[in-house]
């Protein structure tokens, strides 16, 4: 049975403080958290008692979607309507970034993720996904400048996404860089049928260079139906990823409709299914698609149902929390959690357990700090960390 977590306000040294403690919950709300692959253990179960503190380390932020830790542990978040902070460690002050591209700020666009380079350090790059207005709508562009004290600088365009759409919603925009690789999640825009074609960048994930360009070894180069930054297709809307620790694995979170919300590992030119086959329904009930299988078609590591709203993802390997040692986390926006699930050796899933539950803080997106800590972005004002008691 998932744990119940008790609130308790505190105060300590400037900042807000609640304390969290385990207990049993009479209502285990969402039971069907299923695995579908084959040999893949259950992803529900009991949780552990946990003892947590949550940090509120700043509040008032204005719609904060993504964040990412520079190597000297400043933190660097976005706020959808345009603007980018760097927050210090030590004080938790934020100062705005100037020289942030313009953005527009409509409907599920905006400023979206922000990603720092593995090389900062030598390169200073930093990588922005956002959304902007261009001649038929709107569309996801991802670019990268020069961080140099509190300003960006030298920003170049790498790709923007094909075609526009005048729907507000559903521009993906995660992003990971691996071994030299960038890897960008766009959704279907809210035009579903898209996310089959693969002919436009819809509902896709796809792989570029660092520095924007098509990777040889793509898995539809040289296809004149097909475009080459695909890296895979039939998504809804991805809005996590993240790579498995000790694997070449890049796991991706993707939002259902009403139900069917996914956990995928991407295998490179793989059609997920969306929206001819799903585990979720219309909102207000009714099939989509031809069903939950077809030949051709992945099926999903684990799927939802009624939807977590997923957002960020982030693969836990430490020791500060006792028991969470190989975790896979994935925030929730609809259901306001963070859920935890135990891996195996293999990356497969075992025992479930749902954090944060009851403080009604929609999570948008999660990283692990330098110090071993998680922390959280509440999509509505809040970056928060969770600390072991």
């Amino acid at each position: 049975m998932p744990p119940s977590l008790k609130i308790f306000a505190l105060s300590a040294a400037g900042f807000s403080l609640i304390a969290l403690l385990s207990c049993a919950n009479p209502d285990p709300g969402p039971a069907l958290v299923e695995p579908v692959l084959e040999n893949a253990a259950s992803a529900s179960g009991p949780g552990e008692k946990t003892e947590i503190r949550v940090r509120t380390l700043l509040q008032w932020l204005q719609e904060p979607w993504g964040m990412d830790f520079l190597p000297d542990g400043r933190l660097l978040l976005t706020e959808k309507p345009g603007t980018m902070k760097l927050v210090a460690p030590d004080t938790w002050v934020a100062t705005e970034i100037s020289g942030v591209p313009a953005v527009a700020d409509e409907g599920q666009g905006g400023l979206l993720d922000v990603l720092v380079h593995p090389d900062f350090s030598n390169n200073q790059w930093v990588y922005l996904s956002y959304s902007i207005a261009v001649e038929g709508g709107f569309t996801t562009r991802v670019s990268r400048a020069r961080l140099r004290g509190t300003a960006l600088e030298d920003l170049e365009v790498l790709f923007t996404a094909t075609p526009a759409y005048p729907e507000r919603r559903h521009f993906g925009s995660r992003l990971l860089l691996d071994q030299g690789l960038l890897y960008i999640t766009v959704g279907d825009r809210g035009n579903r049928d898209q996310a089959q074609s693969l002919l436009t960048h819809s509902g896709k994930v796809l792989r570029l260079t660092e520095d924007g360009r098509v990777p040889a070894d793509n898995p539809f180069v040289g296809r004149d139906d097909a475009l080459p930054e695909i890296f895979t297709y039939g998504h809804r809307n991805p809005q996590g990823m993240a790579r498995r620790p000790g694997t070449r694995e890049i796991w991706t979170s993707e939002h259902g409709p009403q139900g069917g919300d996914e956990i995928n590992i991407l295998k490179a030119g793989a059609n997920y299914g969306w929206p001819v086959i799903t585990y979720g329904e219309e909102y207000g009930g009714g099939a989509i698609g031809e069903g939950t299988h077809k030949s051709g078609m992945e099926q999903p590591l684990i799927y939802y149902t009624p939807s977590l709203g997923t957002g960020g993802l982030a693969f836990y390997q430490g020791d500060v929390y006792p028991g969470w040692e190989s975790s896979l986390l994935v925030s929730g926006l609809r259901l306001a959690r963070i859920n935890r699930l135990q891996l195996d050796d293999q990356g497969r899933p075992g025992k479930e357990t749902r954090l944060l539950g009851n403080l009604n803080m929609r999570i948008r997106d999660l990283q692990i700090g330098p110090d071993g800590l998680v922390y959280a972005l509440a999509d509505r004002s809040r970056l928060i960390r969770l600390e072991p008691r």
